[in-house]
């Protein structure tokens, strides 16, 4: 029996493009798609697919947790996350809630139909890239929450003085943990540490909705 996949993505356009990489594979059959992490759920529950190809940035339910629910009502299902983020923590994320693939979409034609390949036969993929950006940060220290908080706030160009107000805290609890965060993340200035948090997916203004 060919490796029945469902793939996941907001945009209709991209589950097109996917669906004709998997088109010419005969050991891959396309067995539906979904817009929405609820809309996968859904699918899962009705399609019973071996593997999920799952985006992370989608409205309603976003892939990472979208992955952790199928993980955990379907324990069959693999999921492998293709996206645009080369991030270590946005990786680190990802095989947290059960992915067994972590793959960037700009390599999807070349690499996609192996990485299913691999999962379905209980191997893990990872796109080398991001291999080697968790290697490199596998021994930082981890921010805390509040200096997370001071870090999406100064990303959305607030001042310390504002970021206390929001938060509760006096202006220089929040130039402590600024410092705080720049020792840790090895950034010259706060804009270099937002610069590199949005890299590395510690923070995402778009799941604040800033």
């Amino acid at each position: 029996m060919p490796i029945s996949v469902l793939i996941v993505d907001d945009h209709p356009l991209f589950r097109q493009g996917l669906a004709s990489i998997l088109d010419g594979e005969p050991d891959i059959v396309l067995a539906g798609e979904a817009g929405t992490g609820r809309e996968a759920l859904a699918c899962c529950r009705s399609l019973q697919p071996d593997v999920v190809v799952m985006d992370i940035q989608m409205p309603e339910l976003d892939g990472i947790e979208a992955t952790t629910l199928i993980r955990r009502d379907f324990p069959d299902i693999r999921v492998v996350v293709l996206t645009t983020y080369e991030g270590d923590v946005h990786a680190l994320r990802a095989m947290k809630a059960g992915a067994s693939g972590y793959m960037l979409k700009g390599q999807a034609r070349k690499d996609l139909p192996d990485a299913i390949r691999a999962v379905y036969g209980g191997e893990r993929r990872m796109a080398p890239s991001v291999a080697m950006a968790m290697a490199c940060h596998v021994h930082d220290d981890a921010l805390t929450p509040r200096e997370i908080q001071v870090l999406e706030l100064a990303a959305t160009g607030k001042t310390n003085r504002l970021i206390g107000t929001q938060l509760g805290i006096s202006e220089a609890t929040v130039a402590a943990h600024m410092k705080s965060v720049l020792s840790k993340m090895d950034a010259n200035d706060r804009t270099h540490a937002v610069v590199l948090a949005l890299e590395r997916g510690i923070i995402d203004l778009r799941r604040r909705g800033a």
